[in-house]
C-alpha cells in the first residue's frame, strides 16, 4: 500500500464532525499488544514525586496515561463535541443558573480490583483534589465547586459557588478521575507510578532510573462505561527522541507513533510512496506561547513586553521551523474555537522595529534590553530549539534587545518555571477541553497553571464569571473577546502559533482516526488490529 496522508476535518467551535475511522472495526484485537510510541517523558523526582496522581498531574502526556485507567463522570465523545456521560448514567444542571449539577452513576460500577464505585467515592475524589492543592494548580479546574453532596450510592450533586456552563467539560478531565479511598490517601499524593481506577484499562509500569519507560495497558474486565474497547492490550513506549521512535516504527517494533514527531519526519512521510506506514493528520488545538514573569526586573515594565510583541514575526517563525504544519496565532484562543479573536494582530499589526523602539523610548527604557529566554529541550519536540533561535534572532536583529536562550529538560524546567526562576520562557498548551475557557482561565484566573504573578481584577472577577454563565457559547463572545484584548494590551504572554496533529501508523492498525482528539487526548481504546493493505 502507498504511504498516504489522511486529513481529518478541523474542529469548528464545539461542533463534532462525523468522522469515519481509518479501517475501523468493532471487533477486539487478536490478543497481540498494539505498541504505541511517544517522546513524552514520565519521571518521578524529588520535585515531582507523584506524577500520576489525578490530584497532581497537569500535563498532556501524564493525562494520556490517566485517561486510560482513571474513569471520569463525563468524557469527550468521538470526534469532539460536548461531553457525554461515562461513569455516569446521566448528568445535567438542575437549575436555571448553571450552579447545581447532578450526576447519577451507572449501576454496578466497579474499580479494577472489584470494589464497587459509589457516589461517596466521587465526592472523596473531588474533595481530595481540592484539599491537596497540588503545586501543578490542576485543582483550579474545580475552583467553582463549593460543596459536593451525595444521595444514596449513585447520585452526586455539585453545588457551585458561581455559574459555570463549562463544568461538564471539567468533569471529563483527569483531575475529576474517580479514585479508590483504599489506594489514595485523603491528604497525601500517591508517589511513584502506581495507578488504579475504574477506566477501560489497568496499567503496569516498567520503570528505569526513576523514569517510566513503558506503560502496559490491559483491558479491565470490570470496566463499565460508554467506551468500546477494541483491543485487549496496548503498550505505550517512551522514546528519548523522535528519530529513535521513527526507526522503531520502520523496523516494526512499534505499530504507531504519536507526539512528537519532527517536522522533517512529517514532511517525509507526507511525500513518500510505497511501504506500509500511513501518516494521519488529525484536527488539533495545540498552541505555543511566550510567557513573562511580570514581577521580574527585566520585563516588569509593560513597554518591554509590548515591544517584544511588536517585533515577533510569526509568519517567518512558522515558515522557518514548521512549514505547513502550523499557523501563526494572534490570540491565546486558537482559530476554530468559538470566541477566537486576533487581538494581538489588531493591536500590533505587522512586525515594526520603529514602533517597538518608540514604545521603549516613551517608557524611558534603556536599550538594548537584556534577558534570557528559556525553553524545554525534551517536551514539545526537537524543533523547539530552532524555534527559539529564530525568536532570538528576530529580537536581537532589531538592535533593541540582547537576548540569550537556554534549554532545560522538562523535569527541571517545569519546577523552575513554577518557582518563578525564569523571567521569559516558552510553553505549549493542549487544552483541557475544546472551549475558549480552557485557553483563558488556566493562564489568567487565580491559581493559574503558570503560577504567574499577573492578575487582572476585571478578568478574574467579572469577565471570566460572565463568560461561564453562558451555556450558549456564542453569547459569551463579547466577554471572551474583551479578555483577549486586555491580554494583548498587558502582554503577560504572547501567542505564537497553533499546530496540527499527526499520527504515523502501520497500515494494519485500525481506529487511528479517533486515537487523538483535538485536545491531544490519547484514546487507545479506539485502536484495533486489522488486515494490512
Amino acid at each position: 500500500m502507498n504511504r498516504k496522508t489522511l486529513v481529518l476535518p478541523a474542529v469548528v467551535g464545539l461542533l463534532a464532525p462525523a468522522l469515519a475511522a481509518c479501517g475501523g472495526s468493532d471487533s477486539g484485537s487478536d490478543g497481540d499488544a498494539i505498541v504505541v510510541g511517544t517522546t513524552d517523558r514520565f519521571t518521578a523526582s524529588k520535585e515531582a514525586p507523584a506524577p500520576l496522581d489525578p490530584a497532581y498531574a497537569y500535563d498532556v502526556g501524564l493525562w494520556n496515561i490517566l485517561r486510560q485507567t482513571s474513569q471520569t463522570l463525563m468524557v469527550q465523545p468521538r470526534g469532539d463535541g460536548e461531553p457525554v456521560p461515562e461513569a455516569a448514567e446521566q448528568c445535567g444542571f438542575t437549575d436555571t443558573g448553571n450552579e447545581r449539577y447532578s450526576c447519577t452513576l451507572r449501576d454496578g460500577l466497579k474499580f479494577a480490583n472489584g470494589d464497587p464505585v459509589t457516589a461517596q467515592d466521587v465526592k472523596y475524589s473531588i474533595e481530595r483534589a481540592l484539599s491537596i492543592k497540588a503545586e501543578s494548580q490542576v485543582y483550579s479546574l474545580l475552583s467553582t465547586v463549593d460543596t459536593v453532596e451525595t444521595q444514596g450510592d449513585r447520585e452526586v450533586i455539585f453545588h457551585l459557588n458561581s455559574a459555570d456552563a463549562t463544568f461538564p467539560y471539567k468533569l471529563s478531565t483527569p483531575v475529576a478521575g474517580i479514585v479508590n479511598p483504599d489506594d489514595y490517601e485523603k491528604d497525601k499524593l500517591r508517589e511513584g507510578f502506581e495507578l488504579d481506577g475504574s477506566g477501560p484499562y489497568t496499567m503496569k509500569a516498567e520503570v528505569k532510573d526513576g523514569a517510566l519507560t513503558k506503560a502496559v495497558f490491559t483491558k479491565n474486565p470490570h470496566y463499565k462505561g460508554s467506551l468500546t474497547v477494541n483491543n485487549d492490550k496496548v503498550e505505550l513506549v517512551s522514546f528519548e527522541d523522535a528519530d529513535t521512535m521513527g526507526t522503531a516504527l520502520d523496523k516494526g517494533d512499534i505499530d504507531l507513533m504519536t507526539r512528537a514527531m519532527t517536522p522533517e519526519q512529517i514532511q517525509k512521510l507526507s511525500k513518500a510512496t510505497g511501504g506500509d506506514v500511513d501518516l494521519v493528520e488529525v484536527s488539533g488545538l495545540e498552541i505555543r506561547y511566550l510567557a513573562f514573569n511580570t514581577k521580574a526586573t527585566t520585563v516588569k515594565d509593560k513597554a518591554v513586553r509590548t515591544a517584544v510583541a511588536q517585533l515577533i514575526n510569526r509568519s517567518e517563525l512558522v515558515s522557518a521551523v514548521y512549514g505547513s504544519q502550523a499557523e501563526p496565532l494572534y490570540s491565546m484562543v486558537p482559530a476554530g474555537i468559538t470566541g477566537h479573536s486576533n487581538s494581538f494582530f489588531n493591536r500590533y499589526g505587522d512586525p515594526d522595529v520603529a514602533k517597538a523602539k518608540a514604545m521603549l523610548e516613551d517608557a524611558g527604557v534603556t536599550t538594548p534590553v537584556k534577558f534570557t529566554m528559556h525553553y524545554t529541550t525534551d517536551h514539545y519536540g526537537a524543533a523547539t530549539k530552532q524555534e527559539f533561535e529564530v525568536l532570538q534572532k528576530q529580537l536581537n536583529d532589531s538592535g533593541l534587545f540582547d537576548v540569550d536562550i537556554e534549554g532545560t529538560p522538562w523535569e527541571k524546567f517545569r519546577p523552575a518555571e513554577l518557582d518563578g526562576k525564569y523571567d521569559v520562557f516558552g510553553m505549549g498548551w493542549f487544552p483541557d477541553f475544546p472551549d475558549a475557557d480552557s485557553f483563558i482561565a488556566p493562564f489568567l484566573d487565580t491559581n493559574n497553571t503558570l503560577n504567574s504573578p499577573y492578575a487582572n481584577p476585571r478578568i478574574i472577577n467579572t469577565l471570566i464569571p460572565e463568560s461561564r454563565r453562558e451555556a450558549d457559547r456564542l453569547s459569551a463572545v463579547d466577554s471572551l473577546t474583551t479578555i483577549q484584548d486586555i491580554t494583548a494590551e498587558d502582554v503577560p504572554m504572547i501567542p505564537l502559533w497553533q499546530g496540527k496533529q499527526y499520527v504515523a501508523t502501520r497500515d494494519d492498525i485500525t481506529g487511528t482516526a479517533y486515537v487523538l482528539n483535538s485536545s491531544s487526548s490519547l484514546q487507545l481504546w479506539e485502536l484495533g488490529r486489522g488486515v494490512s493493505g
